[in-house]
């Protein structure tokens, strides 16, 4: 297959990173179907979709037309035979690894043979997975990080068993849609940037769950001295804690290691437990949609 022969897209799941991966392929003239199993979550999806085109009209990213024609170009559906006809399928599931080979197996009896796989997962590697599609030649990981139009870098990470051919459509595709694509030449646990970043996050979490320094002051420090708009707080807001927790458990259980415990333990003791996921439910490590950390004073604290 070559990227020509790429035209309809079937994105599996329709949770913050399905619905920015469906919108960003369909914005670059790819068909796209966004599946994802409850009505309810489809037309919230919809309607989140719709908010990130009128964003990027505004910030003057994408005009009016390429936008409506984005909107025209995605489908949403509960039913697993529209992916029968598919070309390339991209799973942006939780990070479940069972519900994930599942969801592999099933659409494999129903997907062409010629369909490409991918996983957008954060937290697990392909080789995991690969037995589950049936068709461990033509799957990899294609990994996304959000804002997909602003952090618009894509992994992509292949098993051993992937097709060189499969690696090089892949790259091409993600490159297609204005991602740059960095190819890693073995599997790791979050990739490149995502592992770099853990630290940090690890870092801050920590500082937080040990009570050493509010949450604001905690971000202030990384916003002061590295001189960006919000802190690694706030972004993990973004990212959402629930998925932030599900993470940090993994690893304290994979680990053993007490901090990373007691980490994991803070975010569902502060923050799941009240229902307080970040953005997307309007609470986080702040409140939203005017984050403190917005405000034009905030890296000033006491200091104003």
């Amino acid at each position: 297959m070559k990227l020509k022969d790429i035209k309809k897209v079937f994105v599996v799941g329709a949770g913050t990173m399905g619905q920015q991966i469906a919108f960003q392929c369909a914005a670059h003239g790819y068909a796209v179907i966004l599946f994802d199993l409850s009505d309810s979550i489809l037309r919230k999806a919809r309607l989140r979709i719709k908010s990130y085109a009128d964003y990027l009209i505004a910030e003057n990213r994408l005009d009016a037309k390429m936008a409506g024609r984005a909107l025209d170009n995605i489908a949403v559906t509960t039913e697993e035979q529209r992916a029968s006809e598919i070309d390339l399928l991209i799973e942006s599931v939780p990070e479940d690894l069972q519900m994930k080979r599942e969801i592999f197996s099933r659409f494999n009896r129903i997907c062409p043979e010629r369909t490409v796989f991918a996983t957008n997962t954060s937290l697990l590697i392909p080789s995991q997975m690969a037995d589950a599609t049936g068709r461990a030649d033509r799957f990899l990981a294609l990994h996304f990080h959000q804002p997909v139009w602003v952090g618009n870098l894509a992994d992509v990470m292949p098993h051993a068993g992937t097709a060189e051919g499969v690696v090089d459509l892949v790259r091409n595709f993600a490159r297609s849609i204005n991602q740059i694509s960095l190819v890693l030449q073995k599997e790791n646990y979050g990739y490149v940037f995502n592992a770099m970043y853990s630290a940090l996050n690890n870092a801050a979490i920590t500082l937080a769950a040990n009570g050493v320094a509010a949450v604001e002051d905690i971000d202030r420090a990384w916003m002061v001295v590295m001189k960006m708009p919000v802190g690694p707080l706030g972004m993990l807001d973004v990212v959402g804690l629930d998925t932030v927790w599900h993470v940090t458990d993994y690893w304290a259980n994979t680990l053993g290691d007490a901090q990373t415990l007691r980490n994991a333990e803070y975010l569902k003791r502060e923050y799941l437990e009240h229902g307080w996921l970040g953005v997307k439910s309007g609470r986080g490590f702040y409140g939203y949609p005017r984050p403190a950390y917005q405000e034009p004073d905030f890296v000033l604290g006491g200091n104003r």
